[in-house]
């Protein structure tokens, strides 16, 4: 008789990708690290778990671990709409140089589950991620 194991049936895990309004090579060394950190929160909020974040000028890729009750759309919007909030009020005259008419994110977003994957392949691939200098 199959047992799933107790993480499969209490969390779900999703490789979310994020990109800049017009894929703007916005973000900085510190901005990408200041931008985990708020995402770190919101998980938190959410009773979800950032395994892994990395990214590009341009995108972040999240690992992200939460619970069957949190609608996927929800945690999307939050991590992308807080985010945006506080690196906008942080990084101001940074941010303006590259984006304007207060957008900061695509309205679009990658959401892959990782249910069937190796969750090292995946964790891999974000770690290789090009971070700027």
């Amino acid at each position: 008789m199959y047992a799933p194991d107790a993480t499969w049936s209490t969390t779900c895990t999703f490789h979310l990708v994020f990109v800049t309004k017009y894929r703007r090579r916005a973000f900085t060394s510190d901005m990408l690290t200041r931008c985990e950190e708020i995402m770190r929160e919101v998980c938190g909020d959410f009773e979800a778990e950032l395994k892994q974040f990395n990214g590009e000028e341009d995108h972040v890729h999240l690992l992200v671990h939460y619970p069957p009750k949190v609608q996927l759309s929800k945690l999307v919007n939050s991590l992308k709409g807080v985010s945006s909030r506080y690196l906008r009020k942080e990084y101001d005259a940074h941010v303006r140089r590259h984006l304007w008419g207060g957008h900061f994110w695509s309205g679009s977003y990658f959401a892959g589950s990782c249910g069937g994957a190796p969750l090292t392949v995946v964790r891999q691939y974000i770690e290789n991620q090009h971070r700027p200098v």
